[in-house]
């Protein structure tokens, strides 16, 4: 229901807003104010957008919690979509997450209200692919009960030959037959 209102709402407030300092200032001052926060908007979204990706590096590089940075990231993403449309609203959110203190704040109020029940980077000491023993996986107990090296597959195989198709009606004069 809030997606719908926001879908309603953030029009309305940018028809209003055009209107008004569009009477304020003038057609072409404010056409023009538009197209220079898209430019402006889109330069700070290169710059920021890059050094959220050196810092999403560094923490898989690190082997550390990637979560903040690609956080960012995806707020960096979303001023960008918000800068490129047109109107003094979205500009103003925009440019309000492209300020670290805002994503802050935000990531805050996220973690206060979503619950995550596991994070894990790779596999831990003695799991290579993820499995638990006595859980089944690469190195769990078989059907038979054996137990299987992790880089090895057992499977059963049976060649089939194909049989050459012809069609069953006549051709278009698209296809050959």
């Amino acid at each position: 229901m809030w997606l719908f209102v926001a879908f309603l709402a953030v029009p309305l407030v940018e028809i209003a807003l055009f209107i008004q300092v569009g009477g304020l200032i003038g057609l072409w001052p404010t056409l023009g104010i538009v197209v220079l926060t898209a430019l402006l908007g889109t330069a700070l979204v290169r710059s920021q957008g890059a050094l959220a990706m050196r810092d999403i590096k560094r923490s898989f590089n690190d082997l550390s919690d990637p979560t903040e940075p690609i956080a960012h990231g995806a707020m960096i993403l979303f001023a960008g979509a918000l800068l490129l449309t047109p109107g003094f609203f979205t500009d103003i959110v925009g440019f309000a997450l492209l300020t670290p203190p805002v994503r802050l704040a935000a990531m805050r109020y996220a973690k206060k209200h979503v619950k995550v029940s596991r994070t894990g980077m790779g596999p831990g000491p003695g799991d290579p692919f993820g499995a638990r023993p006595g859980q089944g996986g690469p190195q769990g107990p078989r059907r038979d009960g054996s137990r299987g090296r992790p880089d090895v597959i057992d499977a059963e195989y049976e060649e089939v030959t194909p049989q050459s198709k012809r069609p069953t009606h006549q051709g278009s004069g698209w296809t050959k037959h």
